[in-house]
């Protein structure tokens, strides 16, 4: 079965089935380009709830999956790989998180939509990469724990220098690799172009960008920018993504070692097994876990509204 053929069948099933197929940005692109939707995690989930299909179907981490059940309990949610994690969304488990709490008992507890559904239920306030500071600041608490990325932590920290943060150590260790000397070489290699970072990255390097942002912010920025040279720092599959939707555009790599084996564990083929329900595995959440996560999350939702 060549590529297109896989695609075509992975089409007809989507419709045989009525299933929804939700694409993370770092997902491969001969699965983008059968997707429903391609995003952002949170923009996942939301996207999902306005799906008139009764069938989820996500190519990403467990988390998203969860995610996307959270804000759809009625819906079959799948994800495409079982064994595709987080290791950030993995570092700080329910009982780390309490331990915080019972530290600091009078902080606010802040988690980046990068956790799991048991660590959301122990969390005060959700937040998403583009929404991290916008929803921080309303916050009327002055003083934060922020889980489970520190590097997102202290980008937040930096543009609300009124509040005081806990940061323990953790966060997406692809996006912490990349270091100061990364970007003094990306720049000396291509010194005219622009340096697009996400927050994830460590302090030193998001202060060298020329703009930090979401995935999404990140892939908005250069289509719209007047600029036709952009340097990515986040994971590699946006160069090549950017490089399909604007081909008169260059883009490069900050890093070659950006690159995220959980999201490359999904594949075209476990798409289409999970379709014909060879594979996958449905995200079940208990009505406590549904209960208490949708609590930061709908914190959240609230403080980001204008």
């Amino acid at each position: 079965m060549t590529i297109h053929e896989a695609q075509q069948e992975v089409l007809r099933l989507k419709r045989e089935t009525s299933t929804c197929v939700l694409a993370h940005s770092y997902q491969a692109r001969e699965i983008l380009e059968v997707a429903d939707v391609a995003g952002d995690s949170f923009a996942l989930s939301e996207a999902a709830l306005q799906r008139p299909e009764p069938n989820m179907l996500l190519c990403g981490v467990r988390f998203m999956a969860e995610g996307v059940k959270l804000l759809s309990p009625g819906k079959r949610v799948v994800l495409a790989n079982p064994a595709a994690g987080c290791p950030m969304a993995e570092r700080f488990g329910k009982a780390a998180v309490l331990a915080l709490k019972a530290r600091y008992p009078d902080h606010t507890v802040v988690c980046y939509i990068n956790t799991t559904a048991e660590v959301k239920t122990t969390c005060d306030v959700c937040v998403t990469s583009s929404s991290a500071v916008e929803v921080v600041r309303k916050i009327s608490n002055d003083k934060i724990i922020f889980v489970p990325d520190c590097s997102l932590g202290a980008y937040v920290q930096a543009m609300l220098p009124e509040k005081r943060f806990v940061l323990p150590l953790g966060g997406c260790p692809y996006h912490a690799a990349v270091a100061a000397e990364d970007v003094k070489a990306a720049r000396a290699a291509r010194p005219n172009a622009l340096l697009l970072v996400h927050p994830e990255c460590r302090p030193e390097v998001a202060a060298l960008a020329d703009y930090v942002g979401s995935t999404a912010g990140i892939m908005q920025y250069a289509k719209e920018s007047p600029a036709n040279d952009f340097i990515i720092g986040t994971e590699n599959s946006i160069v090549e993504h950017l490089q399909y939707d604007c081909p008169d555009k260059r883009f490069y790599p900050l890093s070659p070692n950006l690159l995220c084996p959980e999201m490359k564990r999904t594949t075209l083929p476990d798409v289409l097994l999970a379709l014909q329900n060879k594979a996958g595995e449905e995200i079940r959440l208990d009505e406590a876990v549904l209960r208490d996560a949708r609590v930061c999350v709908d914190a959240m939702l609230e403080l980001s509204t204008p």
